[in-house]
């Protein structure tokens, strides 16, 4: 097994995901901007027992990422999945943010992804097989949200741009939708969103879902 990298490996959903595909005996790499962000993934990662690698790489920095994966591809070979879940959550109204702001917002919950995926997809698709999983979320906008709904919008669109580049090749590119704020112990456990990513990842390609929504777990 190649792995699977994790890009945004904080706490909820980044961390679930890693160690659900630990739990498989996938390889980790995980990229995050901080240092004590990936000190905490590797130990909630330690106990599955598989090779894990930390990189710090801001999902902005094309440079910086696109030399992360390569040292992940490096150590572990090409990826089976990559999971974009880097995001920037945060409140503002039409008309509250600038333009900075939301340029900056932007560059991280679709242009990161976009760049994440055009440097490993390629290599995917010549082997024939991948997974590209990005967090989505927003299933519809809102006014109070006005830069994660527009990102989120931007992450469905970009899924469907990739599936129709790379789709044909193999390669399975998808989204996974949540629908609430992640919090342990509630309908929207990041242990049981992670399973959604897990599920994706081992579809047949007769099967493909590009979109899954996480409304809630039952109680």
């Amino acid at each position: 097994m190649s792995g699977a990298v994790i890009i945004g490996a904080g706490p909820g959903i980044g961390q679930a995901v890693a160690r659900r595909f630990a739990a498989e005996g996938l390889p980790i790499t995980l990229i995050a901007r901080s240092g004590r962000t990936l000190r905490a993934a590797a130990e909630a990662v330690a106990p599955s027992g598989v090779p894990v690698v930390a990189l710090e790489a801001d999902s902005t920095d094309q440079a910086g990422l696109n030399a992360a994966l390569d040292r992940a591809a490096g150590g572990h070979g090409v990826p089976d999945v990559v999971v974009y879940n880097a995001a920037v959550i945060q409140q503002d109204a039409p008309g509250e943010l600038s333009v900075r702001g939301h340029m900056e917002a932007w560059a991280v919950n679709v242009v990161g992804a976009l760049n994440a995926a055009a440097h490993v997809a390629p290599a995917m698709a010549a082997r024939g097989n991948g997974t590209i999983l990005i967090t989505g979320g927003m299933p519809e906008p809102k006014p109070q949200y006005v830069s994660l709904s527009l990102g989120k919008a931007g992450v469905r669109t970009l899924v469907t741009l990739l599936d129709q580049e790379y789709g044909p090749s193999g390669v399975h590119v998808a989204s996974v939708t949540v629908a609430g704020p992640v919090a342990p112990g509630t309908d929207f456990d990041p242990d049981a969103i992670a399973e959604h990513y897990w599920r994706l990842h081992t579809q047949p390609s007769s099967r493909w879902e590009h979109e899954v929504l996480h409304a809630g777990s039952p109680r």
